[in-house]
């Protein structure tokens, strides 16, 4: 079916955000300071976490976002995120900044909006954008450029009738990502409790001496770790090249790919199998630990099942524990305690980086519980995070199946 073409400019306007005074921003405030960070390549909001920015200055007005409304990157922070759409999730909590678009003034009558959410995050529209964006280093597009955009466009209703069948997809997405934060923050806090504020199983009979439980002690990382290769940087830049990256093939983590203590394969660079095969030592086992050594010090992400054989980049590092010493799981999280954490950015050097290698790693200590506590936390989590990888599968699946309707819907090839 052929729908006829308009143009972005016919439809509706897009608004240019404010330029927020730096002085003001920080790690905490009343209001969130949207970024091109905040969207996912394929459209949606991220919630960035620790790097999240906030601002306590005075807001002008109407730069205040209200929940349903639908805003465009037109930066490319990060490669394909040039033309994302994102929702708004709530009013009076998120501010318009200068880097983003605002969709204002839209004709209802011939647009409805959450199908020109799906339109933007279509491979059509993106590349238009992209084509005409300015910039070397960093791409940007404007308002007047996003309006030159041409699509099809089907009748209001079937543009309501191809929202729906996408909507559905996002939703059980979104669904299962509650629940992934859910269970996460369960097994966080279950840590918390038992090895912060020492309130583990039979604490009450336990003797406390200098704040560390009789039975406790301190290791060093190296201990903690397998001998001779428990501590392993990632291929040097002479190993492995920007020419090797391909399409397919194994995913090599990077620091930029360490999410919120979770690796996404969003926008992961992969290597041939042959490659991966060669640089053997860097393939990570089940029960890794992959830590970024340069830059932000403290990404870190858990080896599962699912990322086994994967390949530890150039920018980071691999911890493989010593499991007669510590259990996994509360390796991972043990890493991430404020003593153990605070030792390690400490002892990261370099002047305008921070980075770390294996030797500055080895000598960090680690608290070490008994292994029968260590192995009683990781049989009450590991229920929740096989949970959490099953719910990443379907999540995964569902992307795919949704990403593979989208231009199909978007073209009229399927109809509705």
């Amino acid at each position: 079916m052929k729908w006829p073409v308009a143009r972005f400019s016919e439809l509706f306007r897009v608004k240019h955000g404010y330029a927020f005074k730096s002085q003001y921003f920080d790690s905490d405030g009343p209001f969130v300071l949207l970024t091109p960070g905040n969207f996912y390549e394929e459209g949606g909001y991220r919630d960035q976490g620790e790097k999240q920015k906030y601002y306590t200055g005075d807001v002008p007005g109407g730069f205040i976002l209200d929940e349903g409304d639908l805003i465009v990157a037109m930066t490319e922070q990060a490669p394909g995120l040039l033309g994302s759409s994102a929702w708004v999730s709530a009013s009076n909590k998120f501010l318009h900044n200068q880097r983003l678009g605002r969709i204002v003034e839209l004709n209802e009558h011939r647009m409805d909006k959450r199908f020109l959410y799906y339109l933007f995050n279509t491979r059509e529209v993106r590349h238009q954008i992209s084509a005409s964006a300015t910039g070397t280093k960093v791409r940007h597009t404007a308002p007047e450029r996003i309006g030159q955009v041409r699509v099809y466009l089907p009748l209001i209703e079937v543009q309501c009738r191809i929202a729906d069948i996408l909507s559905a997809y996002d939703d059980l997405i979104e669904n299962n990502r509650r629940r992934i934060l859910l269970l996460e923050e369960t097994a966080r806090q279950l840590y918390q409790e038992w090895f912060v504020r020492l309130r583990f199983p039979g604490h009450g009979h336990t003797r406390i001496a200098n704040g560390v439980p009789e039975g406790w002690e301190h290791q060093t990382l190296a201990k903690a770790c397998l001998p001779d290769n428990g501590i392993q940087t990632g291929p040097f830049g002479s190993q492995l090249h920007q020419s090797d990256y391909t399409e397919e093939g194994v995913p090599v983590v990077m620091p930029k790919d360490i999410i919120n203590f979770c690796i996404s394969s969003e926008n992961i660079a992969r290597i041939p199998e042959s490659l991966a095969d060669a640089l053997g030592r860097h393939r990570m086992q089940e029960g890794d630990v992959v830590y970024g050594r340069r830059g932000d010090i403290g990404r870190r992400g858990f080896i599962s099942r699912r990322l086994a054989g994967w390949l530890c980049g150039t920018g980071s590092l691999r911890l493989r524990p010593n499991q007669d010493v510590v259990v996994p799981r509360y390796f991972f999280e043990a890493l991430g305690a404020p003593d153990t954490a605070g030792t390690i950015a400490a002892r990261a050097k370099g002047a305008t980086m921070p980075n770390l290698n294996a030797t500055i790693m080895a000598s960090v200590p680690l608290l070490v519980p008994p292994h029968t506590l260590q192995r009683q936390y990781a049989e009450n989590v590991e229920p929740m995070f096989e949970m959490v990888e099953t719910l990443a599968d379907q999540n995964q699946k569902l992307r795919a199946a949704r990403d593979l309707l989208l231009p199909r819907l978007m073209s009229g090839e399927i109809t509705v």
